[in-house]
């Protein structure tokens, strides 16, 4: 068990995976204005860094998984136009928001969203051409049980695509990413999504959650192949990626 799984956004008697779709439901009408506001619109680029790394590969069919409001569905198919996308998520509050979004962008025929348990997938073996994650995997009650759902709904030659948020290891973005991450993100949380807790909890799984080497020893025991990772804006963000 990786320390992450072990925290919980509330104090409720509720297994980790209802009390996080609980809290996701709960944030879903404020989680992008927040999402900007706290990473500075530094986010989207991050999407955009990501799905330049997968264009190479040209997939046609891709999984993106813990989609939330649907945003890096979105990026793919603005930078992949041969590409369609699964979205799926633990939260219907949030696909609910990103299923508005798609269709302000006249993108229904290419983003579906379905409701599904990301660590006990529906789709068969073998399905998609690429897996994409964005700021998701860390909220998984069971890691190496998600990414072996990723691995195995993969194509062979199959490529995954994660970014993931960070603690920076240099100094002095640690400590200013300690001192704004502990200060400015739970003012915001309680200004603005209304639920602390929520808030409180993501800074917590950002600190606790594998990055790095470690984290590529992990893709790799999931049974991934060809795994690199790059630190983003100081290390603020992470992009991996691996091939089955």
């Amino acid at each position: 068990m990786y320390q992450q799984e072990t925290i919980r956004p509330y104090d409720i008697k509720a297994d980790k995976a209802r009390q996080v779709e609980m809290m996701f439901d709960n944030i879903a009408f404020t989680y992008d204005q927040l999402n900007h506001r706290m990473s500075w619109n530094i986010d989207r680029g991050w999407r955009k860094k990501a799905i330049e790394e997968l264009a190479p590969y040209s997939p046609k069919t891709i999984l993106d998984i813990a989609t939330g409001t649907g945003d890096f569905a979105i990026q793919a198919c603005q930078q992949l136009p041969e590409a369609n996308i699964t979205a799926v998520d633990i939260s219907e509050g949030m696909m609910e928001v990103g299923r508005q979004k798609v269709k302000r962008q006249g993108l229904r025929e290419r983003i579906i969203f379905e409701r599904q348990d990301c660590t006990s997938l529906s789709y068969a073996d073998n399905t998609f051409d690429a897996v994409i994650a964005a700021f998701g995997i860390r909220n998984f009650a069971d890691l190496d049980k998600g990414l072996s759902e990723m691995y195995r709904v993969l194509r062979s030659r199959g490529q995954l695509c994660i970014i993931e948020l960070t603690q920076p290891i240099s100094f002095p973005m640690r400590q200013l990413f300690q001192i704004y991450s502990h200060t400015v993100l739970p003012l915001y949380g309680r200004l603005i999504a209304k639920d602390i807790e929520a808030y409180s909890y993501l800074i917590k799984t950002i600190e606790a959650f594998p990055q790095g080497e470690r984290m590529m020893g992990i893709l790799r025991q999931a049974g991934f192949h060809e795994t690199r990772f790059r630190r983003l804006t100081f290390g603020i963000c992470t992009l991996y990626f691996a091939t089955k």
